[in-house]
């Protein structure tokens, strides 16, 4: 069975070495694209290209009503494969992407579905980059379609490290360098103190491109599930709080709730693909979720 597979290989000794992450990667994507899932893809959908005359045995579906209505001619809309595009991978490398559940950490998943995902990009013969970003630095490996590069965002993904905090300093503007058709895949945990991370998405959203936000949370995080009178440590900013679980616990989901209703009002507002992802999710689950819904919006 895949998920006991994947469970058994999610382990540090695995996951830091280029050939483990390539390992998992392989066993997630070539576990779930077997049988009817064989046609998942993650940039590809299908774009207008023309009309022709109608011709027997066509599928009605495809008929263009309006067409007929003005010209009295039956139509067919025909559609063709969109190819060629690049995929961004950007990580938020922030500290609080340190924090874990169940001896899997935020960073640790990303880089789960990030490998995966770029497995499945580079079967589809598209072109691949990964940005990894926070205040101390930016990790840059250019889009590039070549053997190798498979193997290069390997390396550099298992180098990445949670450090520092989220702040946009001016030195990501590199990260908004857009051309021609891309599809930009960003990973965090939309912690910032100063709404930066939503002024950052913000930009990256052009009306030529996809943007695909995948939020990470744990479990305990959504409910607070603990027992007692508790202190709180924020990995960034090292700032500590008291906090009695039994008496603040449906005060505190009532906040994370609304904190997620609004970020994802905010996100389709924009246009922008927003997946609020547990990591007790299991990557495979939530990488093949993520491809049947979009498989069924490209019907």
């Amino acid at each position: 069975m895949i998920d006991a597979r994947v469970k058994e290989l999610l382990n540090p000794a695995v996951l830091n070495t280029v050939s483990g992450l390539e390992l998992v990667a392989r066993v997630i994507v070539e576990g779930f694209m077997s049988g009817s899932n064989k046609s998942q893809s993650v940039g590809s959908g299908q774009e207008f290209s023309q009309y022709r005359n109608y011709q027997p045995g066509d599928d009605l579906r495809q008929l263009d009503w309006k067409m007929f209505a003005r010209s009295g001619r039956y139509y067919i809309k025909e559609a063709e494969i969109e190819t060629n595009i690049t995929v961004k991978f950007m990580l938020d490398a922030s500290r609080s992407m340190a924090y874990a559940e169940e001896g899997m950490s935020k960073l640790q998943f990303a880089k789960v579905m990030m490998a995966a995902l770029a497995y499945l990009v580079r079967k589809q013969s598209d072109t691949f980059g990964l940005f990894a970003v926070n205040d101390e630095q930016i990790k840059a490996l250019l889009p590039r379609f070549e053997q190798q590069q498979f193997m290069r965002f390997l390396l550099e993904l298992i180098s990445i490290e949670s450090e520092g905090k989220w702040e946009n300093s001016g030195s990501e503007e590199q990260l908004f360098d857009h051309h021609g058709k891309e599809m930009i895949v960003f990973f965090t945990d939309m912690y910032d103190a100063d709404g930066d991370l939503l002024r950052f998405i913000s930009r990256l959203k052009t009306s030529r491109n996809e943007v695909v936000i995948f939020h990470l949370m744990g479990k305990q995080e959504q409910e607070l599930n603990y027992e007692g009178s508790l202190t709180f440590e924020d990995l960034e900013t090292k700032e500590r709080t008291k906090v009695n679980t039994l008496l603040q616990k449906k005060e505190y989901e009532a906040r994370v709730d609304l904190w997620l209703q609004e970020t994802r009002m905010w996100m389709l507002e924009r246009n922008i693909s927003y997946h609020v992802v547990t990591l007790q999710d299991g990557a495979e689950n939530v990488l093949q979720n993520f491809l049947v819904t979009r498989s069924r919006l490209a019907r």
